[in-house]
Formats: structure tokens, sequence, C-alpha cells
């Protein structure tokens, strides 16, 4: 019988017995584990995160018959958040464009060398100039234009567009700001992209900020999107050194491919149930 690899997230209050209660089950049911991660921020009175990957092929209960036994036998017990997820059932993932179009591609790209598990179901932008590398890939694009003081008609059409068809959400450099009511329909489930510098440069042409104070590094930051502005829990980081011998234009190619990285990084491991949120932080076990 071939394996289903079954992932289990948990997170609860750390105490004794919490491992053997999760192995044991498994064992009980016929589950091999295949691979096992965990984290505690303080074995007296902490937070203790796991991440569980195992074979349910042996199983004779269903998803659903184990996920009901598992919340009654152990999860109750331990006070635990926690959810399984099952390799095969391929999330959908839904890109938000605007005119850069490195991250873009580099998705593109990864999925289709089969790098991504997920089905990219559509690509929407706010401006139509990438839409030719979308269905190039085989991809639905969508223009969706943003005029003046219309952000909550396009997010109405945009989450028209999106229903049933997103289990994720990347913002691939897509240049507008996204409204509380359209973050909270996606909770920890857009990932956005940005530079990072130290130090940090906001507003408008941030690298040219960055080389008229002599920058020694630069770098790029994937975050899930709250509610508030580049405030949401850090998935993933990356810097690079750049020198006095840098203009401006290798500045931005240094930081876009940075980007694309970090982004890519970012998307394989939600997609791979490899990170739990906790607070405004996130465990992420690669």
């Amino acid at each position: 019988m071939p394996a289903r690899i079954a992932r289990l997230l948990v997170s609860s209050s750390d105490r004794p017995g919490i491992v053997a209660a999760v192995s044991g089950f498994l064992f009980r049911h016929g589950a091999n584990i295949t691979d096992l991660q965990q984290h505690s921020t303080d074995p007296s009175g902490g937070r203790f995160f796991m991440r569980l990957e195992f074979d349910a092929s042996g199983i004779a209960l269903s998803p659903e018959e184990l996920a009901q036994a598992f919340a009654r036998e152990v999860a109750a017990p331990f006070g635990m958040d926690w959810r399984i997820a099952y390799a095969d059932e391929v999330k959908k993932t839904a890109i938000l464009v605007s005119k850069a179009d490195h991250a873009l591609l580099e998705l593109l790209w990864r999925w289709r060398r089969g790098e991504l598990p997920t089905e990219i179901t559509l690509v929407i932008g706010n401006h139509p100039d990438l839409a030719p590398y979308a269905r190039e890939f085989g991809v639905p694009f969508y223009h969706v234009p943003v005029g003046e003081g219309g952000m909550p008609e396009a997010e109405a059409r945009m989450l028209e567009l999106l229903e049933g068809r997103a289990d994720l959400v990347v913002l691939a450099r897509y240049m507008r700001i996204l409204s509380e009511h359209f973050v909270s329909r996606f909770p920890n489930r857009i990932i956005n992209i940005h530079h990072s510098f130290l130090p940090a440069f906001a507003g408008a042409r941030p690298y040219h900020q960055a080389y008229r104070r002599g920058v020694k590094i630069i770098g790029a930051t994937a975050h899930y999107v709250t509610p508030e502005l580049d405030a949401g829990p850090i998935i993933e980081q990356d810097v690079v050194r750049v020198s006095h011998r840098d203009e401006v234009k290798d500045l931005i190619e240094k930081g876009r491919d940075l980007e694309r990285q970090v982004l890519a990084r970012a998307v394989k491991w939600h997609l791979e149930d490899r990170i739990l949120v906790y607070e405004n932080k996130t465990v992420v076990f690669v």
C-alpha cells in the first residue's frame, strides 16, 4: 500500500507526557511516524510546539474519524491547538501582483518544476503588465484595477475571484494596502514580501535612500499579513552585503534576488505545513 503522509501540528502549554500521548495515540491506530520536531519556549511553564509527519496508510479510521478521536483522546486533555493536514490534499494558491515581475516569475518557475506543492489557480493584477507571464505558465490572469478611492470595489471583485480558489494568497510585490476586512478572510494565509534595510527606509524609493546613506547590508522579509501594515509574524529573512562599489541599480538587483528567494522559501514552508504562529511570532520547522 502506498504511503499517505499526514502532518500534525501541535501548540500547547508545555507539560510532561505530550510526546508520549501523541506518539502512543498514533501507534494504537497503526500509524508510522516518519519525522518529529519539537520546541519549547521554556520547559517549566512555557509553550510547546511540535510538527510530526506520519504514514497514515495503515490507519483504519477515516481522516474525519481520526481527527475526532485525536481531539477527544489527546488534544482535549492537554488543551492543544492542533491541526492535521495531508500531503496529497494540495493547497490552492492565488498570487496578487502589480508591475514588478521577479517574485511572480520565481513562484511560477518553481511551481512548474514541481518545487512548490500547490495548484496555482489564478494571478490577479492591479495592472495588466504581467498577464503574458501568467498565461505562459497556463495560469488565468485577472486585471482588477484600483481607481481613485476604489479599493473597496477592487477588493470585493478580488474576493469574488478568490472564492473557493485560494487556500493561500501571495503578495508578489502587490503594491496596494489590503483592508482589515480582506485580511480577516485569510488569517495567517496571506504572505507578503518586502525589502528590509538596516536602518529601515520607509516611503518611496527605498533603494535610493539606502544608497545615499551608504548601507552595507540589504535584505528581504517575508511575513504573514495582518491589519497592521508590515507588522505580521515574520516567516523568513535574508541579507546580502553591499559596498561603496554598488550603484543604485546594483542594490535593486540584489534586493530583487533576495526577495525572490525569501518569498519562495516562505511559500514552500507554508504549503508543507511547517509553520506555527504564536502571538506575533512564528515557529518554523525546517
